[in-house]
C-alpha cells in the first residue's frame, strides 16, 4: 500500500507533465487509477538511485586495500584513514586477516607504521591498535609476525625496539605482545653477507642495540618480564649474544660490559639462584667460553675480572678483594671453567685454539697468567726437564748406533757378543722412540689441527717430530728390506733428531724467545727466499744447459757397474766424467756462485761466449747481490717487528707444553697437581665454596676506597701472636700455599 505523501507528490508530478499513468489493483475487486504523466521518467529516476548506490559500494569496496592503507600509514597523518573502522566493521574484517589482503608475507599496517616514525612518533600507531581493539583482534594484530624467509618471525616488538621507541615498545607489551617471540630470519643470522645476529629474542635485540631502558622494561615489567636464561634457535641466551656482538673495539666494549652486568644484576634481583652464566649453547659454549672461542677479548677480560660490591650480586662476581694494603692487592679468582683441570674449559679453549688470533694476549690476562706459572711451577718445570733428559739420552744413543754402523747387507745378522748386544739394544730404543714420536705428532696435529698461518705457534716441532719419526720408520724397513738406501733416511732422521732439540729451549724465556725467531724467520723469510731463488736457479740453469755444446766422444772404457754421478764428475779410472750438459751438475755450478765460490771459467764448452757471460753475470746479480741481501734485510726487520711479540708467544708454546703435560698425567695426580683451593665466599647463596686462586696485585692508580668487605689483616710471618680481628680467623702469611687458606 502506497503511503499517502507518496501518492500525492507524485501525483503533483504527473499532473505538472501532464502525462498518464495507470495502477491496477491485483486483488479483487480489479480497479485502476489512471494518471496524466510519464513512465520513463519515474523508471529512469529509480535506476539513476541505484546506479549511484551500485557505484558507491564498489568505491567502498576497493577504498582500504593494502596498497593504499599502506600509503596512508606511510604518510603518518591520521586522517588519510578516516572511515578504516567503519568499513572493515561493515565488511566482517580485520586488520590481522592474512586473506583480507592486509599483510603482505606478514607484514602488517602497524609494521609499516612503525617503520616510518617521525622524530619517534606516528601517531598512525594509536589510531591501528585503537581500531584493532574495537574489532577485538588485538591479540593477533600485535603478535602478526613476518612469513617470509628473510624476516622470518620478526613482530612489531622487534621493529619498536629497533626503532628505539621506548613509548611504542611499552604500548605493545600493554596490548599483550609477547616478548618472547624469536625472529629467526636468514638475515637474523650470523652470515658473511649483509645479516644482523642480535639472538632472536626482542631482549636480545634491546641488549645489542644498547638501550638499557628498554631492557629494564623488558626484564621488569607488570604485564609479561622477559626471561633472560630462553635461547635463540643456535642455544645461545641474551649473555651469548652480546658476546658475539662485540668487537673488541672500546666504544663497543663500554657498552657490552655495561649491559652484561646490568642483565646479570635485573637477573639476580628476580631469581637470586640463577646461575644465567653457566647456560651453555648448542655446541657446549658458556659466553664466556664463547668470548674465548672467537678472540673477544674486551668482554673476556671483563667476565674473568667482574667484582660486584652489592651484597644481592655480590655471587655475580668472579674476581673477591681478599685484602688490600696500600697498592697491593690480593684477589681471589674463581677458577670455574676455566682451569684446564675441567673438560673443554677456557684455557683449553685458547691454547688449542689455531684459529683464535690473539689468543697469546687473551692468554696473559689474569687469572691465566698466573694458573699458567703455579702450574709450571708445580709440575710442569719438573716434567719438561726430566723430558729433556730422556730425549738427551736417546740422542746420544741414536747417534751411537748411527756412527757404529756395519758394513756389509742388511739386515745385519747379530753375533753373541756384548757389543751386538748393546748394538741391538741401541737399534730397539731407538725404534720405540721414533715410533714414539710418529705416533705422538698425529695425535698433537689432529688435536690442535694446526693451519699455514698458525704453523709458527701450534704445529711447528709437532711437525718436525712427526717427519723424524717417519724418516727413521722408513729407514727401519728399507733395512729389514735389504735395501743401502736405509742409510740416507737414517742420517737424515738423526741430524733433524739435533735440530728438534731446540724444541726444549722453550723452558727458558731467553732461549724460547730466541727459538721464537728462528722459527719466524725459517717460516715468512727463508721459505719466500727459496720460493724466489728456486725459480732463478732452475731458469738460469736450464738457459746455460741449452747453451752448452756437447764435447766430442772419448773413446773410454765404460764400467758398467759404475753409476753416473749426480753432481760432479768422478774418478777417471772406469768411470765416465758428467760434462756441463749435466743438468744436475750445472745447477750445482750455478749455486756456487750464490755462495761467492763460483768460477766463471768452469766451462769451455759454449757456443756464444758472450751469452754466457750474461747469463752468469745475470744470475749473479739477481741472487747473489740482489737476494741474500734483500733477505738479510727481511731477517732485520722480522727480529725488529717480533721483539715484543716473541715473548707473547714464547708463553704461548709454553703454555701449550704445559697443556700437554697436563694431559698425560693419571687422574689422581691431576687432582693433587691442580691449583689453587676451596674458598666459602658466604654470599646471599649461603655456602658458596669455589675453587680459587689468590693472586697479588701493585696498582698505583687505585687506593682502597668504597671497598666492599675484605679482610684487615694482610697477613704476619708470626701468626701465632695475631689476634683475630671481628671474631674472625686469621689471614694465611702472604705467599703462603693457597691450599692453606681459610674461607674469607
Amino acid at each position: 500500500m502506497f503511503s499517502a505523501v507518496f501518492i500525492f507528490r507524485l501525483l503533483q508530478d504527473l499532473i505538472k507533465n501532464r502525462k498518464v499513468l495507470m495502477f491496477c489493483s491485483t486483488n479483487p475487486p480489479h480497479t485502476c487509477i489512471s494518471f496524466t504523466g510519464s513512465v520513463s521518467c519515474l523508471r529512469s529516476k529509480d535506476e539513476g538511485i541505484r546506479g549511484k548506490e551500485e557505484d558507491s559500494k564498489k568505491r567502498n569496496n576497493d577504498k582500504f586495500n593494502i596498497n593504499r592503507l599502506f600509503e596512508a600509514v606511510a604518510s603518518g597523518d591520521a586522517k588519510n584513514l578516516d572511515g578504516l573502522y567503519q568499513y572493515l566493521h561493515q565488511n566482517m574484517k580485520k586488520l590481522s586477516d592474512s586473506l583480507c589482503e592486509y599483510q603482505s608475507h606478514g607484514k602488517t599496517a602497524l609494521m609499516k607504521a612503525l617503520l616510518h616514525l617521525k622524530d619517534g612518533k606516528n601517531e598512525i600507531v594509536e589510531l591501528l591498535i585503537d581500531i584493532s581493539e574495537k574489532l577485538g583482534d588485538i591479540n593477533e594484530f600485535v603478535n602478526a609476525a613476518y612469513t617470509n624467509s628473510y624476516y622470518k618471525g620478526q613482530t612489531a616488538l622487534h621493529i619498536a625496539i629497533e626503532r628505539r621507541s621506548i613509548c611504542y615498545v611499552k604500548l605493545l607489551v600493554n596490548k599483550g605482545a609477547d616478548v618472547h617471540v624469536r625472529a629467526c630470519g636468514t638475515f637474523f643470522q650470523q652470515d658473511d653477507g649483509p645479516s644482523f645476529y642480535f639472538g632472536e629474542l626482542p631482549l636480545s635485540l634491546a641488549a645489542c642495540t644498547n638501550q638499557p631502558n628498554v631492557v629494564d622494561f623488558l626484564m621488569n615489567n607488570e604485564y609479561q618480564r622477559a626471561n633472560a636464561k630462553l635461547t635463540d634457535s643456535q642455544g645461545n641466551t641474551v649473555l651469548h649474544a652480546l658476546v658475539v656482538v662485540a668487537d673488541n673495539s672500546e666504544e663497543n666494549t663500554e657498552f657490552v660490559t655495561n649491559m652484561y652486568d646490568r642483565i646479570l644484576r635485573n637477573a639476580a634481583r628476580l631469581h637470586p639462584k640463577l646461575k644465567l652464566e653457566d647456560i651453555e649453547n648448542y655446541v657446549g659454549l658458556t659466553p664466556l667460553k664463547l668470548a674465548a672461542k672467537t678472540g673477544k677479548i674486551g668482554i673476556f677480560s671483563h667476565i674473568l675480572k667482574r667484582e660486584f660490591q652489592e651484597s644481592y650480586s655480590k655471587h655475580l662476581s668472579r674476581k673477591f678483594t681478599e685484602w688490600v694494603y696500600g697498592p697491593v692487592h690480593c684477589y681471589l679468582y674463581d677458577l670455574a671453567s676455566v682451569d684446564s683441570y675441567e673438560d673443554n674449559s677456557v684455557m683449553e679453549i685458547l691454547i688449542y685454539g689455531s684459529d683464535i688470533p690473539n689468543r697469546h694476549e687473551m692468554l696473559q690476562t689474569e687469572p691465566l697468567s698466573q694458573l699458567l706459572d703455579e702450574k709450571w711451577k708445580k709440575f710442569a718445570g719438573q716434567m719438561f726437564c726430566f723430558h729433556f733428559l730422556v730425549y738427551f739420552l736417546y740422542l746420544i744413543i741414536f747417534t751411537i748406533v748411527a756412527y757404529n754402523k756395519k758394513n756389509g747387507e742388511p739386515p745385519f745378522v747379530i753375533e753373541n757378543t756384548t757389543m751386538d748386544y748393546l748394538y741391538t739394544a741401541g737399534q730397539l730404543v731407538t725404534t720405540l722412540a721414533n715410533a714414539y714420536f710418529f705416533v705422538i705428532g698425529i695425535i698433537d696435529m689432529k688435536r690442535k689441527r694446526p693451519k699455514l698461518k698458525t704453523l709458527l705457534i701450534d704445529g711447528y716441532y709437532e711437525f718436525l717430530f712427526f717427519v723424524q719419526g717417519a724418516l727413521f720408520l722408513v729407514s727401519a724397513g728399507l733395512y729389514l728390506c735389504s735395501k743401502h738406501e736405509y742409510l740416507c733416511f737414517l742420517v737424515m732422521c738423526l741430524a733433524l733428531s739435533w735440530v728438534n732439540l731446540i724444541y726444549f729451549s722453550r723452558g727458558d724465556s731467553h732461549m724460547g724467545i730466541y727459538s721464537v725467531m728462528i722459527q719466524k724467520m725459517i717460516l715468512s723469510d727463508i721459505l719466500r727466499f727459496l720460493f724466489v731463488y728456486s725459480v732463478f736457479l732452475f731458469g738460469f740453469s736450464a738457459a746455460v744447459v741449452s747453451l752448452l755444446i756437447e764435447p766430442p766422444e772419448r773413446n773410454i772404457t765404460i764400467n758398467k757397474q759404475a753409476r753416473l754421478p749426480l753432481f760432479g764428475p768422478d774418478d777417471e779410472v772406469g768411470c765416465v766424467k758428467p760434462t756441463y750438459r749435466n743438468m744436475s751438475y750445472t745447477t750445482l755450478e750455478l749455486f756456487k756462485f750464490t755462495i761467492g765460490m763460483g768460477d766463471m771459467e768452469f766451462t769451455e764448452d759454449y757456443k756464444y761466449k758472450e751469452v754466457f757471460y750474461i747469463l752468469l753475470i745475470g744470475y749473479i746479480i739477481l741472487t747473489y747481490i740482489l737476494l741474500l741481501n734483500m733477505l738479510i734485510a727481511l731477517m732485520n726487520r722480522t727480529v725488529e717487528n717480533i721483539t715484543m711479540e716473541s715473548t707473547s708467544i714464547w708463553k704461548l708454546q709454553r703454555a701449550i707444553t704445559i697443556l700437554d703435560m697436563e694431559k698425560r698425567l693419571p687422574n689422581c695426580l691431576k687432582k693433587r697437581f691442580r691449583c689453587g683451593a676451596k674458598k666459602n665466599l658466604n654470599t646471599v647463596l649461603g655456602d658458596d665454596c669455589r675453587q680459587c686462586l689468590r693472586v697479588e696485585e701493585v696498582n698505583w692508580n687505585k687506593w682502597n676506597i668504597n671497598l666492599g668487605k675484605i679482610n684487615e689483616d694482610p697477613g704476619c710471618c708470626d701468626r701465632v701472636n695475631q689476634p683475630e680481628l671481628d671474631g674472625s680467623s686469621t689471614r694465611p702469611n702472604r705467599g703462603m700455599s693457597p691450599l692453606s687458606t681459610t674461607p674469607v
